[in-house]
């Protein structure tokens, strides 16, 4: 257990409580926190009853785009679009647009990759698609990617703190399409975008914006496919490309469907937040510090450990960790669920930590947001409550 949590010299009664609380206990995996030093001031200057498609309107959202471009270092020759459903639309809307042009492997290893993975196989129905799987907390083989084939992977999965290896070997002269869910990724880690064609983000995930709006960007590559063949009928929030050929109008600014203006402003907020905290590298340093102190506390305290096993696949924003004390491994696994859960309550209800709980399809445990827009100070805040509440839940579980 930590060295920060104060003991009551009774060994039989409940620790006494951390002195000190986050100054912004905010650790969703998403919504995840609002940039430090958010208010509603920072929406202002939004464009309310306007239209989107106003000059203003466009040049606000070419804003969004252009300056998320940039920030991520995407390509010259890429097209970026704002798109409907966060990032679940944009993914969705190009399996849709382009799967089944030839056969694809998918990676499902947490619930939104399983998604993916359903959909492919169940859902659009598709001939050839090979699900390559793995459980909660580990990667599937990658040297079974077959990369001439399309594949879907998740860069970083939210659900199971599992991220793929940086190292990942993906051919330059590839015959598919790589679709990369890049949700928990963008913003926050280094993406090899020579090695990618298809990428989605949104904006409620590593820049702590609002949800409803995804992103979507696309190789010329991607482009090509998308405009050889209509493979399927689309609803019109899917569709990318008029008359067989790609919808340039929605990589400047026209949107599918009407966005919300006051997102639009808070993404533009976020992204002036980042460029100001030295873009892309600064927004990894950030996440690489919170990582730190969580990595040194696992290390130290003896009740808790990462759900992802390989240090070289743990994902540094969503930090997914699992109990490792004997008493909470004599349970079943239904009381684990609940003994999980009374730890995620009890730092809630002291407005030390909010949103802490597993996701509900993973393994019963706790999931910590180290995203760049969390203060490396609130960690550290945090984690002496985490061994108070693992302390109370003990007593009050354990036989």
């Amino acid at each position: 257990m930590s060295d920060q949590l104060a003991l009551s010299p009774d060994a039989h009664a409940l620790p006494a409580k951390p002195e000190a609380r986050p100054a912004r206990p905010f650790f969703s995996s998403g919504p995840c926190a609002k940039r430090p030093g958010w208010s509603l001031s920072a929406l202002e200057g939004a464009l309310l009853g306007r239209s989107h498609r106003s000059a203003e309107g466009r040049e606000k959202i070419r804003d969004v785009i252009d300056r998320s471009h940039a920030l991520l270092g995407i390509p010259a020759d890429w097209r970026v679009a704002v798109v409907p459903a966060s990032d679940t639309g944009a993914v969705e809307m190009v399996l849709w647009a382009i799967a089944g042009a030839r056969g694809i492997d998918v990676l499902s290893f947490e619930s939104f990759s399983a998604t993916w993975a359903h959909d492919l196989r169940s859902v659009l129905a598709l001939d050839d698609v090979r699900v390559l799987e793995a459980p909660y907390g580990a990667l599937p083989d990658l040297e079974a990617v077959d990369w001439s084939r399309d594949v879907v992977l998740t860069w970083n999965g939210t659900t199971a703190g599992v991220c793929v290896p940086a190292d990942i070997a993906i051919p330059a002269d590839r015959a598919g399409l790589v679709i990369c869910d890049a949700t928990s990724a963008a913003f926050a880690m280094d993406l090899p975008w020579d090695r990618l064609d298809v990428v989605t983000w949104s904006w409620q995930k590593a820049l702590g914006g609002e949800a409803a709006h995804g992103m979507l960007a696309l190789s010329p590559s991607a482009v090509a496919r998308l405009e050889a063949a209509a493979l399927r009928p689309l609803p019109k929030v899917f569709r990318l490309t008029s008359k067989g050929k790609l919808n340039e109008a929605i990589f400047r600014g026209d949107t599918i469907n009407t966005p919300s203006m006051l997102c639009v402003e808070d993404a533009l907020d976020s992204l002036a937040w980042a460029e100001r905290v030295g873009g892309l590298p600064g927004l990894i340093d950030r996440v690489r510090a919170n990582f730190a102190v969580l990595s040194n506390w696992v290390e130290r305290a003896d009740w808790i450990d990462f759900l992802a096993a390989d240090p070289r696949t743990r994902s540094t924003t969503s930090v997914c960790l699992k109990i490792v004390a004997p008493w909470f491994a004599a349970l079943d696994q239904a009381t684990q669920t609940k003994a999980a859960k009374r730890i995620a309550t009890l730092v809630a209800d002291e407005g030390a930590g909010f949103d802490l709980g597993a996701h509900r399809d993973a393994p019963a445990g706790l999931r910590v947001w180290a995203g760049a827009t969390v203060e490396t100070a609130d960690i550290e805040a945090l984690l002496p409550w985490l061994d108070w509440a693992h302390e109370v839940a003990r007593a009050e579980f354990a036989a």
